[in-house]
């Protein structure tokens, strides 16, 4: 049987660390939208690097968000991060720049990204941001195994288990 307990912010941090990728919501006109993200933390801020698009004009409006950040080893065997703050553009180049290392550091297959610049198919261009997300509320689960026992009780007048 398995139990969900809560986490120690020692085994957030530890998740948050580990894991660098989750998924990012924000919303516009209570219409939640949710992205896959890569990220780096630093404690105590999370720092995202995106493309511009639909996130970022809702985050424009709403900088509200909440970070989703989930490791799965088996289906007994996971750990789910909630993070709710806000998110806030980075416009100092030499905070961007060191945001950008240490999303490198945990992600370096985003290199290409960051280096090359492209049109996509609507003839936008491919425009970097980072984010830093100031966290309000972290938590976390993660399941126990519970080890059952069953003990039976004995026939009355000391007769032997069978069938009578």
């Amino acid at each position: 049987m398995i139990e969900v307990q809560e986490m120690t912010n020692r085994e957030i941090d530890e998740v948050l660390l580990r894991v660098g990728y989750g998924h990012l919501a924000c919303a516009r006109d209570n219409q939640p939208y949710v992205v896959p993200v890569h990220y780096a933390y630093e404690k105590p801020n999370i720092y995202v690097y995106t493309t511009e698009g639909m996130k970022t004009d809702i985050i424009k409006t709403n900088p509200r968000i909440c970070l989703q950040v989930e490791e799965v080893v088996a289906n007994d065997d996971w750990r789910s991060v909630v993070v709710t703050g806000s998110a806030e553009r980075i416009s100092d180049r030499d905070e961007r720049e060191a945001a950008i290392k240490l999303i490198l550091a945990v992600n370096p297959t985003l290199t290409p990204a960051i280096s090359i610049r492209w049109l996509d198919n609507w003839i936008r261009e491919n425009r970097e941001v980072v984010y830093r997300i100031n966290p309000e509320i972290a938590t976390g689960r993660s399941p126990v195994k519970v080890k059952i026992r069953a003990t039976f009780a004995q026939p009355a007048g000391g007769k032997k288990p069978g069938i009578y």
